[in-house]
């Protein structure tokens, strides 16, 4: 057996070191209480100024007409012929990647790709928006592009 004053000094002793970690831990957590806080607020503000600007998009997409791809008329969809060279020549002289290609057509860049190199071919939906983007000018595919990205 232990003589009582050693088990009395155990017992002072840690109940001084539990007393320590408490304080410890509660100005550890308060700081994160504190910031936690400051997020939810923050969060909250935000959401506030979310809500009417998407209320204003919505009534602003109403408003704008849908985004159009460029179509072919009828009598020329009938005689459309389709040339692998064809679209590497048109990507070259548009000024146009791939992917900015496969935006106007209504494609991937992948699939642009694929026609280059002859392992597909369009739909004939796509070759109709295709022969009507090869008619286009510099200025009207850069516009129409921009146009695609404000949307």
């Amino acid at each position: 057996m232990r003589p009582p004053q050693l088990s009395n000094i155990a017992s002072v002793l840690k109940e001084e070191i539990a007393r320590l970690v408490r304080r410890q831990f509660r100005s550890e957590t308060e700081t994160l209480k504190k910031a936690s806080s400051r997020y939810r607020t923050d969060i909250a503000a935000l959401k506030r100024r979310i809500e009417p600007l998407e209320k204003k998009i919505s009534r602003l997409e109403k408003m704008v007409p849908k985004n159009v791809a460029p179509t072919a008329d009828k009598e020329s969809e009938t005689k459309l012929r389709f040339k692998p060279q064809g679209v590497r020549a048109q990507r070259t002289r548009l000024e146009l990647s791939a992917r900015e290609m496969g935006a106007l057509v209504g494609v991937s860049a992948q699939t642009i790709y694929n026609w280059e190199a002859g392992t597909s071919r369009p739909k004939a939906e796509q070759l109709a928006v295709f022969a009507a983007v090869r008619k286009m000018g510099k200025r009207e595919v850069k516009e129409r592009l921009d146009q695609m990205q404000a949307d």
